[in-house]
């Protein structure tokens, strides 16, 4: 059976590795993915993320990070535009998380980056997920 929501089981993964307590995770790799990863180790959610090839197909090793070395670093992750149901936003309007302690990950035109990002280049985009 294909997968119809990948972000969706990349949240999934590593929502299951905190709650495991897991220091590394691994997704199969897509590109999209890869920049979700990115943008999550550059806010300093993960530790690091590197490519791998896993009975020949690519993946992504995803170094979890905890603080003191028990609590995770990301206390919750929630899907916002789903395949069923996109969310749209413009950069006037892109939303707030935990009021300011999280981020938004978006898609937008120029890549894939946080909602500060995009607001403070004037751009909207799809509304990927939240994470705080």
């Amino acid at each position: 059976m294909a997968m119809t929501d990948p972000i969706a089981d990349l949240l999934t993964r590593i929502r299951n590795g905190m709650q495991r307590r897991h220091a590394e995770i691994k997704v199969p790799a897509s590109h999209l993915k890869a920049e979700v990863s990115r943008v999550l180790q550059e806010e300093g959610f993960i530790q690091g993320m590197k490519s791998i090839e896993e009975a020949g197909h690519p993946h992504l090793s995803l170094r979890l990070r905890y603080q003191d070395g028990e609590m995770p670093m990301i206390t919750g992750l929630r899907r916002i535009s789903k395949p069923g149901h996109r969310v749209y936003t413009r950069h006037t309007r892109i939303p707030m998380v935990m009021r300011g302690m999280g981020v938004v990950i978006m898609s937008t035109p120029k890549g894939v980056m946080t909602g500060a990002e995009a607001r403070a280049q004037g751009i909207g985009g799809e509304v990927l997920c939240y994470v705080w």
